[in-house]
């Protein structure tokens, strides 16, 4: 019989076709007092039931999950699908227009019209017939939670920064989102149209955030597009193919369905509505789904122009009707095989998260984000900066990037200007960051969030102290040093076996001085036999904390007995010393 870590029991009395009585009897002798209705731990559970006589194998609720992201399709199984694409970039800089001109190229293409917005997550046919995937997303942080929460969503991010207005805070932002994601850019350089236009400028600027465009000789496609002229459209979504096939973006249709709810909501008369994308197998009509914490059988499937369907495949945007409750977005969902099954996970997941909740702000101090990379063994040291001035930003960087050494470096996911907000609280817990505030200060919804995901924020006024603090934390991820002091060398003389004691060598101290509680060394025709320490060391019947060159003694080692005449003891002392930076 198999046996969860808790269990009422009751429960365990059906699985055992045993009365519950006979349980509690059985624990009353014992001295316990229960209720048919309590729950016991699995070990209670295992002792009880073996001495009822059942074979026990132990189960961990966890097991729930397995198989339910399914397992990995073969290779021949696997079929081209249409790239996702994500658009980017600073207020103000053509993103929403460029999307419309996108769309509206799309309707020109003799596509079905009136394409709904609301959805966030459209496909749009290009004239070689590829399709690719355009997705809404409401901010970086969005795009960077559902980072976190382990849905790698997109493929390829279009980054847009204007010809006239070059890069600016919320371009570098969108930079580092798309590193910490690690997906390709496409830089799309708008408003060429406009009379202050100069692209080189804007290529030129990105150089500082290491993204070197072809132009310039790297490997990061960029194009000149107008969103209002609708120029270069074409050579925009030719760019994003280019990237897909050197991606080789593929994906098994003939499976249940699996990918990422991108959206969800719910909505007078429709109930809770979840916009899905589907990254492997078809979605069809009367599938189970499961999405986080939110499970439902799907009622029906409304694409991209606001039309029902009966199935969508990879890379294919959908509306889901029929969850019990909203789950959020960047949660996971997969089709299981029962109603059941989807309860059994759901379950588990809500009591999971009531778990977390619990503990959340375990995370994020500075000194558990130490011992975490202690762990990991990696010596990289994330940090989130925002600061009041440009100069007092660009002075921390410079500093703090020098401090660190082979072993351990700072490493800055993101550097800004501006009080700290929500975003940068979501990229520093995506990437395990701590965020330091240089004169500035968190909102409330940054708080907030820094409270819910445990984020740790510090504050500071002066540029030494801010250094100082991060040499000493980078110090204690440094590897001490181990040094050996030698104290001196003794020759055995002649080896004695006392009963009770085990064998003691008799030794003349040639050199320095040997000390009780030493590292020793066996030493035997100039090879090490054995290191470890003294158990005693005696001057004829006392014991002594040391003895100098010149007298004689009696050592003895930790669980070792094998010592001739004629060996030689070195005896040594090891201190652990602290690195710093």
């Amino acid at each position: 019989m198999t046996i969860p870590d808790v269990i009422t029991i009751q429960e365990l009395a059906n699985r055992m076709a045993e009365r519950g009585v006979e349980i509690i009897k059985y624990l009353m002798k014992d001295g316990a007092m229960h209720k048919i209705t309590d729950v016991i731990d699995s070990d209670t559970a295992q002792l009880i039931a073996e001495e009822f006589g059942h074979t026990v194998r132990r189960v961990s609720e966890a097991d729930v999950e397995e198989g339910f992201i399914g397992e990995k399709d073969n290779e021949e199984d696997l079929v081209p699908r249409a790239p996702v694409v994500t658009i980017m970039g600073h207020v103000d800089h053509g993103k929403t227009s460029l999307l419309d001109a996108v769309r509206a190229a799309n309707v020109v293409s003799q596509e079905a019209g009136g394409i709904t917005q609301h959805i966030g997550a459209y496909q749009v046919t290009i004239p070689s017939g590829q399709k690719i995937t355009f997705i809404d997303t409401p901010g970086h942080a969005a795009f960077t939670a559902m980072r976190a929460r382990g849905a790698k969503v997109t493929d390829i991010v279009i980054l847009v920064v204007a010809a006239d207005d070059g890069v600016k805070p919320q371009t570098i932002e969108a930079i580092n989102h798309a590193k910490a994601a690690e997906v390709p850019i496409i830089i799309a350089i708008n408003k060429i149209d406009k009379p202050g236009a100069d692209p080189q400028r804007v290529r030129t600027e990105l150089l500082s955030h290491e993204i070197v465009v072809e132009s310039m000789g790297g490997d990061t496609l960029e194009i000149e597009v107008s969103a209002l002229k609708r120029t270069n459209l074409d050579a925009l979504l030719e760019a994003v193919v280019l990237q897909a096939e050197v991606l080789e973006l593929k994906a098994n249709p003939d499976r249940p369905a699996d990918g990422v709810v991108v959206e969800a909501k719910l909505e007078r008369g429709r109930g809770p509505v979840g916009t899905a994308l589907v990254q492997r197998g078809t979605l069809r009509l009367g599938d189970i789904i499961v999405a986080g914490s939110a499970w439902g059988r799907v009622r029906a499937l409304i694409n991209d122009v606001g039309e029902h369907t009966k199935e969508a495949g990879p890379s294919v945007p959908v509306e889901v009707l029929g969850f019990d409750t909203a789950p959020e977005a960047g949660d996971q969902f997969a089709v299981v095989e029962n109603e059941a099954r989807a309860r059994e996970i759901t379950e588990y997941r809500e009591r999971e998260r009531r778990k977390t909740l619990a503990v959340a702000g375990q995370r994020g101090s500075l000194e558990q984000m130490m011992n975490q990379l202690k762990e990991d063994g990696i010596k990289e040291f994330p940090l989130v900066i925002k600061g009041d001035v440009q100069g007092s930003v660009e002075a921390i960087n410079a500093a703090l990037s020098q401090l660190g050494d082979d072993e351990v470096r700072a490493r800055l996911v993101h550097v800004g200007v501006g009080g700290i907000t929500e975003s940068d609280i979501s990229l520093a817990s995506t990437s395990g960051a701590v965020v330091l505030g240089f004169n500035v200060r968190a909102n409330a919804q940054a708080r907030a969030a820094a409270e819910r995901d445990g984020v740790e924020v510090r504050y500071y006024a002066v540029i030494y102290d801010l250094v100082d603090d991060m040499r000493q934390a980078m110090s204690g991820l440094l590897s001490p040093t181990r040094r050996e002091t030698f104290l001196g060398n003794a020759e055995i003389l002649e080896v004695f076996n006392i009963s009770k004691v085990g064998k003691v060598a008799g030794c003349r101290v040639t050199e320095g001085k040997v000390e009780r509680g030493a590292h020793v060394r066996l030493i035997r025709d100039n090879v090490v036999i054995h290191e470890g320490e003294l158990s005693t060391l005696k001057r004829f019947k006392d014991e002594v904390k040391e003895v100098v060159a010149g007298q004689e003694c009696g050592m003895a080692f930790e669980g070792y007995q094998d010592m001739r005449e004629g060996d030689v003891i070195e005896c040594f002392q090891v201190e652990h010393v602290q690195r710093t930076l």
